[in-house]
């Protein structure tokens, strides 16, 4: 595994949230309330072992709109503390704004992206910065909410990641696979893979984002992602050919982790 620990967030902008301006409650990620906070807990997390650091540089507020929530001198100080360690810093963002700042501080990828533009997705390849989509989550979100896919017109939320999605395979991005599994069920990340496709990347990218692409962005290239000598023998296969139908990937008849078989 690849640790992040904590998401590292803006103290007053994450969740769970109170209306109560004097009710402070337990929060699902590690609150920061400025430089000298942020410079603090990145380098506590470093100590305590974290593979990578990971941020949040927007978020919506309690009126549901996106704001940036680390200034662009903060992201700048978190990716100069981190990188002297070696490692990566990886962004949560959703918005222009807080995707350019991420961009123009040096991360390594930005996760979701969902109203990036063609502007801000040229400025990601130009520094080659990965996205993560994320697809599925987008769409989980939308069901809870009881949008029934299939058969209900696409909600907003929908139409923007197609539309972003879109705009990010034409630029030519560097497209991760990563489903933020958890706003759907652990054990189903190929629906993420399936839903890549279907918003319109090749099945073989897919597969390559998976896998080499994957292994390379977070600098592991090395070690994993590909079949090749002296590279650790993780293999996974499946029945049917999934670079042509990407539902293959269910069919799993194999599962090899450096060298033993654990699923034949």
């Amino acid at each position: 595994m690849i640790v992040a620990t904590r998401a590292i967030v803006a103290k007053g902008t994450y969740a769970p949230r109170s209306e109560s301006p004097d009710v402070e409650l337990p929060q699902g990620a590690e609150e920061v309330g400025g430089a000298e906070d942020l410079s603090r807990v990145i380098r506590s997390q470093i100590g305590h072992g974290a593979d990578f650091i990971k941020i949040y540089a927007d978020y919506h507020s309690l009126n549901d709109e996106t704001r940036p929530t680390f200034s662009q001198q903060e992201l700048d100080l978190a990716v100069s503390i981190t990188s002297n360690s070696g490692r990566k810093v990886v962004v949560h963002a959703t918005s222009p704004e807080g995707m350019k700042r991420a961009i123009n501080a040096g991360v390594s990828t930005i996760e979701h992206g969902d109203k990036g533009t063609e502007e801000v997705f040229r400025m990601m390849k130009e520094k080659n910065i990965a996205l993560c989509p994320t697809i599925a989550a987008s769409e989980a979100y939308e069901i809870y909410n009881g949008w029934q896919k299939g058969t209900d017109p696409d909600p907003a939320r929908v139409v923007n990641k197609k539309k972003s999605f879109a705009i990010a395979l034409r630029v030519g991005v560097t497209i991760c696979m990563g489903g933020d599994v958890g706003v759907f069920a652990h054990g189903d990340n190929a629906h993420e893979m399936e839903l890549m496709v279907d918003y319109g990347m090749k099945p073989i990218d897919v597969l390559r984002s998976a896998t080499s692409i994957n292994a390379d962005v977070f600098g592991y290239g090395d070690k994993i992602g590909r079949i090749k000598k002296d590279l650790l023998a993780d293999i996974v296969a499946v029945e049917g050919d999934p670079s042509m139908d990407i539902k293959n990937i269910r069919k799993v008849k194999l599962v090899m982790k450096d060298g033993v078989i654990y699923k034949q």
